[in-house]
């Protein structure tokens, strides 16, 4: 008997996240050459994850 489709396991989910973390957005901003060192962590600008 086979498992109805609906009834798959997390592993087969995968979705792409739209928010980043606070860190990944720093590590993102590093990348990018937009962070200066020693800036707060507190009101960062918006990033959108890379594709």
């Amino acid at each position: 008997m086979s498992q109805h489709p609906s009834l798959k396991g997390s592993s087969s989910i995968v979705a792409k996240r739209s928010v980043l973390k606070r860190f990944e957005r720093v590590d993102l901003l590093k990348k990018r050459s937009q962070w200066k060192e020693g800036q707060r962590v507190i009101g960062l600008p918006k990033t959108k994850p890379d594709a």
